[in-house]
């Protein structure tokens, strides 16, 4: 999935807010910031849009995370 702003998250961008990590959906390719992060803009999208899954956007990690299921894969 190719990322929709690959320099961070998408609303914090926006916004001029900061984050903790970044979280890519698998669906759209939207980057959201963690639920770690104070605005918690990847579960936000997945709230809105019903799109489950999520992997991590850092460098060297590689794990994915299903909201309806709340298991990582």
């Amino acid at each position: 999935m190719r990322p929709l702003t690959p320099d961070g998250c998408e609303e914090c961008l926006r916004d001029g807010d900061e984050w903790v990590h970044l979280r890519l959906c698998l669906t759209c390719g939207h980057v959201g910031c963690c639920d770690s992060s104070q605005n918690k803009h990847a579960g936000k999208h997945f709230h809105a849009t019903e799109h489950p899954v999520m992997r991590s956007f850092e460098p060297h990690e590689h794990w994915r995370w299903c909201y309806v299921d709340e298991q990582a894969g």
